[in-house]
């Protein structure tokens, strides 16, 4: 089965998927989601294949998440109803993958953020290389963090979670092996052989391949992580990473404060509220608020002034 952005074949064991649009760093649009999801019902009751394994085209990007720019020409078109379809069927993909009865491999090299962490991430092999870079940017664009997020990252270790979720901190391949984001390190060289492999003899070859993990690279900030982010209130956030007086927690704040003041607010009450919450029910509430998110000014202005026109200088309202 292929298509112009997503090709599902058969190789061997497994069924592969290959996320096909490089030129936009294989960002998913709905016809993706739903190829991605076809495939994987059609391979969930077939014999001859074990395990899925699912990784982007290009070199640069695994994906850098959903289709952004086109889900805010719909906010603008007043298309809420396709709005919601497009959230629905990204969070029933989630969904799929997380309950797929046979094993999920997401090999990722280059760029995984969004939506591209929300079809790799809740599999159960998430393999990086050093060229792997991770991240959950949004409340950079005024939305949150989703596609069950929500659900993982208030289960990373410590605070690191609200850390990512409302920073949009960047962790590269190692430090996201580090946090439990991805479960193997492998050198990008060595990733065509591992599927390779996988194709021939199964999933149990991952093991072989993966690599120690160097040190930590936010080790000598985890403390601090834990303190300020552990904190009850955005506010009390704010003031905590204010009292510790280093570089990093200057950095740190600097950057929550071109984050949507909203967004922030938003997304703290939504990791706080995902710490009690099963996977299908973070999704459920994801959707429930990208229907409010989606409508909020700065929606809208968070995405062209990140994504559109780039100029960085969105104007929040409020400010």
């Amino acid at each position: 089965m292929t298509g112009s952005s997503v090709v599902a074949r058969r190789d061997g064991r497994i069924g592969h998927i290959l996320l096909n649009r490089p030129k936009a760093l294989n960002a998913l649009d709905l016809d993706m989601i739903r190829a991605i999801h076809a495939a994987l019902d059609g391979w969930r009751d077939a014999p001859s294949v074990h395990a899925v394994v699912i990784e982007g085209a290009g070199g640069r990007a695994f994906s850098a998440g959903a289709d952004i720019r086109a889900i805010r020409g719909l906010v603008l078109a007043g298309e809420a109803a396709a709005v919601e379809t497009f959230f629905a069927e990204e969070y029933a993909l989630n969904a799929t993958i997380a309950a797929y009865p046979k094993p999920y491999v997401a090999l990722i090299d280059g760029i995984c953020m969004g939506g591209g962490i929300g079809i790799s991430v809740h599999g159960r092999l998430r393999v990086t290389s050093e060229a792997g870079l991770f991240a959950m940017p949004e409340t950079a664009i005024a939305l949150f963090p989703d596609v069950g997020t929500t659900f993982l990252l208030p289960r990373l270790p410590g605070e690191l979670g609200m850390f990512m979720g409302l920073t949009g901190a960047r962790m590269a391949g190692a430090d996201a092996a580090h946090a439990g984001i991805a479960t193997h390190f492998v050198p990008r060289a060595d990733f065509a052989a591992l599927r390779a492999d996988i194709a021939r003899d199964g999933v149990a070859a991952v093991a072989g391949y993966a690599r120690p993990l160097p040190e930590f690279s936010l080790a000598p900030h985890r403390a601090a992580i834990n303190r300020c982010f552990g904190a009850a209130s955005v506010a009390e956030i704010f003031s905590r990473l204010e009292a510790e007086g280093t570089a990093w927690a200057s950095e740190t704040l600097a950057g929550l404060r071109t984050m949507s003041p909203s967004a922030v607010l938003w997304s703290f009450d939504a990791l706080r509220r995902g710490a009690g919450l099963s996977l299908r029910e973070a999704l459920a509430a994801e959707l429930e608020l990208t229907r409010h998110v989606t409508r909020h000014p700065d929606f809208a202005e968070g995405v062209r002034a990140m994504v559109v026109d780039k100029d960085r200088q969105p104007r929040w309202v409020p400010a």
